[in-house]
């Protein structure tokens, strides 16, 4: 039973400061956490927008020595962790600070764990694998989507068997995040909504997974009434700190949920999407959030129809069918309204495709806590329905 009370419930987090202006405090953080020379993890896209040197210059202004470190992808790849962590032993490099969205930031978790080891990153796939901790590690995020600065999970593609994997472990949640709505000021509309809409499939898949429990129910539902509320609105004015600061917080509660939670079915099907045509992850789940509840509801409808009420829709004595329906189309019209309205072969993929993602989906550790025991034919239906 998804959700079911009673029983015994971890919850881990890293300690976190939120705000404006909090990225100023990196300097003191990277002490605090013990870091000489530091790496700071960070990619193009973060450097363009002016974000990594801001966090590099208080890191001068502190006396803390850093190494910079850039060559990472959109979906960061094994070979960018192997690379990163040869550098980080070469410069003397004891502790790590991540500036961007998840890609950075799981690209600095795997960088950590292979410096600390000395073994591939592809070693650690999976959950609990990891046996030794890694450097200490600092998140400034600048998307509001990911959560990968206070999660458990890292998601890293290896692009020779065309595949994303996830690494999972409460070793690698990160020591410290700062979150500052700040640095999301240069985020544009489009990956806004498709970062936001990361958060919102977070928080759906924490509420409904087979880990929930009362503390990550409390994040998952708020995180879905506050991106419901002020997504469309940071979106449509994207220099509002207010509405920044709400799709923060919001992907705050998300990830605190999902950490703990886990996820299910969509993060399964989006990561093997991501691994075989290296699509941006927020619009792998964009896309096939509402085809992943039509396939679960049966398996979890209670929890659905909290969902549905967090998405503000009137269904506390509706029928199931009722409320499946009403939330589905809740969930497309959502999105649709932020502008995503792509189907996966607008994206690039084909019939042709299914199996090969269908195989990969399945071995996917999210699918362990999805509210349905997936097979084959759910799995498929969930693609084909969304293509």
């Amino acid at each position: 039973m998804t959700g079911e009370t009673g029983g015994l419930r971890k919850f881990v987090a890293p300690e976190f400061v939120c705000g404006a202006g909090a990225h100023r405090l990196a300097g003191q953080y990277a002490k605090n956490i013990g870091g000489r020379r530091v790496m700071l993890v960070t990619d193009p896209g973060v450097r363009a927008a002016g974000h990594a040197s801001s966090v590099a210059r208080v890191l001068e202004e502190a006396g803390v020595d850093f190494v910079l470190f850039d060559r990472v992808s959109q979906n960061p790849r094994v070979e960018e962790v192997a690379d990163g962590a040869r550098r980080f032993g070469e410069e003397g490099c004891n502790a790590l600070v991540a500036v961007g969205g998840g890609s950075p930031m799981d690209c600095a978790k795997g960088i950590g764990i292979v410096a600390a080891t000395g073994r591939p990153i592809e070693e650690f796939e999976g959950v609990d694998r990891i046996d030794r901790p890694g450097p200490p590690l600092l998140c400034i995020p600048t998307t509001a989507g990911s959560s990968a600065d206070v999660s458990q999970f890292a998601i890293l593609a290896a692009p020779d068997r065309r595949i994303k994997f996830a690494v999972i472990s409460k070793i690698i949640v990160p020591d410290v995040s700062l979150l500052d709505p700040e640095l999301l000021h240069t985020l544009s509309p489009a990956l806004t909504a498709n970062t936001g809409l990361d958060a919102l499939t977070h928080a759906v898949e924490a509420y409904v997974s087979t880990g929930a429990g009362p503390v990550t129910d409390l994040f998952a539902l708020s995180a879905i009434r506050r991106l419901t509320t002020y997504l469309p609105l940071a979106v449509r004015h994207p220099a509002s700190p207010a509405y920044r600061e709400e799709t923060m917080l919001a992907s705050l509660e998300a990830g605190l949920a999902f950490s703990n939670a886990s996820l299910g079915a969509v993060h399964a099907l989006a990561h093997s999407l991501g691994g075989l045509l290296d699509i941006p992850h927020g619009v792998c789940n964009a896309i096939l959030l509402e085809h992943v509840v039509g396939c679960n509801f049966s398996w979890a409808p209670e929890r659905y129809r909290a969902v549905a009420e967090a998405f503000g829709l009137n269904v506390v004595r509706a029928p199931r069918e009722v409320v499946r329906a009403a939330l589905i189309d809740r969930i497309a019209t959502f999105r649709h309204g932020l502008g995503i309205d792509q189907t996966l072969s607008g994206c690039g993929m084909d019939a042709g495709d299914i199996p090969a993602l269908t195989r990969s989906a399945l071995l996917d550790p999210c699918m362990v806590t999805n509210p349905r025991v997936p097979d084959e034919t759910m799995v498929r239906r969930c693609y084909e329905r969304a293509l």
